[in-house]
């Protein structure tokens, strides 16, 4: 899609209705892969066949869970669209129509607006940031003591590039009023069941109008896939995925607190450390993310030449600030890694490199920590928390030297 103008003919031209496949089922069944999730079971199928994905990992057909096989995060600092992850909470539509969307802007506001595509468009500067798409639960299958939710290994992840327009942009259509506190929104997404909540996020004011918060229509210069949230979805750069709610339909203006489920009673963790015992404890929302790295370039267990120089790769990122260094980490010593190009801003995927002259033995329980700029550092020991949330530990792996 040109980024520099979004247009009705051009929707319409090259999406104009998004639809899915029906049914929505896997319809060929590919390789096993093993999570090696240490609650189990561990092993997940793979398959080619949702619409407009590659090979991913199947947790769930619907509403669509699908992970990326870490292989994926071995080339490249971009997650090509057919290999980046799918989490809905709630069933989604199978088609919508480019022409027919509206988005509802109400609440605190001057005027009340139901704008078109067209006028989402129009709302403001066409910009793009590449930034790191990560679920909240992305790698809480590796949790012990095992807790309830997806068991997603860490695939649940990707990096992209998002175009559209500011969020602030688009609220000034309606005018926002005096003593607004937060925004509120939800997408097209209907839940499974009577009386449960519809999925609804909201955010901060001074996050909400930042500068590259966006409503995007566009993900790697191709229009949103209706997986991934045609025709609109919002980004919120450094944030976790949760709040970038897919199919975007209404935004709401709130001069109080946010007491929808998603945010005051879940997507919530524990205030403080805890241990599984506790029962009873604060908890704050989650939102920013922190920083992670990880091997890429060999799996756990692999085996490598003996007396040889190693060459060790993988990918980081420094959360919600820009990634200051990447750390080969083993029982009581460090390595500095190198550091690929910064070429996409301070919210992407880095590449890392680190060379061993010589393998001198079984590199048992060796990582990559991540520090970002302002001064956060992955832990040694997992934060546990009851539901597996903003998982960053020093992910490790053994090779064994032959």
């Amino acid at each position: 899609m040109n980024e520099a103008r979004l247009t009705r003919r051009a929707l319409i031209a090259g999406a104009g209705t998004a639809a899915l496949a029906a049914p929505l089922l896997a319809q060929q069944a590919g390789r096993m892969i093993d999570l090696a999730l240490p609650g189990g079971p561990s092993l997940r199928p793979t398959t080619p066949a949702f619409p407009g994905k590659g090979e991913m990992i199947v947790q769930r057909i619907r509403p669509p869970l699908l992970e990326a096989p870490m292989e994926v995060f071995r080339e490249g600092v971009i997650t090509p669209n057919d290999r980046h992850f799918v989490r809905w909470n709630w069933d989604m539509p199978t088609s919508i129509t480019a022409a027919e969307h509206r988005v509802a802007i109400g609440g605190a506001v001057t005027k009340a607006v139901s704008l078109t595509l067209d006028e989402v468009a129009a709302a403001g500067e066409h910009i793009s940031v590449v930034a790191v798409n990560q679920c909240a639960g992305n790698g809480r299958g590796l949790s012990t003591p095992r807790v309830t939710g997806t068991q997603w290994g860490n695939g649940a992840m990707a990096c992209a590039k998002w175009t559209g327009v500011r969020l602030r942009d688009v609220l000034a259509k309606a005018g926002v009023a005096e003593g607004a506190k937060r925004v509120r929104y939800a997408g097209l997404d209907v839940p499974l069941t009577d009386g449960a909540p519809q999925f609804i996020k909201s955010l901060p004011m001074d996050i909400a109008m930042r500068d590259d918060v966006l409503v995007a229509w566009a993900m790697n210069d191709e229009p949103l896939p209706i997986l991934h949230g045609f025709p609109l979805r919002i980004v919120v750069p450094g944030w976790f995925s949760t709040y970038w709610v897919k199919m975007l339909s209404t935004i709401e203006v709130l001069t109080g607190e946010d007491e929808s489920y998603y945010v005051a009673k879940s997507y919530r963790m524990p205030a403080q450390p805890i241990t599984p015992a506790d029962k009873d404890f604060d908890t704050v929302p989650i939102t920013a993310m922190p920083p992670r790295a990880f091997i890429t370039s060999h799996a756990d267990g692999a085996a490598v030449a003996k007396g040889k120089p190693l060459v060790l790769e993988g990918m980081a990122f420094g959360g919600d600030a820009a990634l200051e260094r990447v750390d080969l980490v083993g029982a009581g010593w460090s390595i500095p890694c190198s550091l690929g190009p910064d070429e996409h801003g301070p919210y992407a995927f880095r590449r890392w490199q680190v060379e061993l002259p010589s393998v001198s033995g079984d590199l048992a329980d060796i990582g990559v920590r991540a520090t970002n700029v302002k001064g956060a550092m992955q832990p040694e020991t997992l934060a546990w928390n009851p539901s597996g949330y903003a998982r960053n530990v020093i992910e490790r792996i053994t090779l064994r030297a032959q």
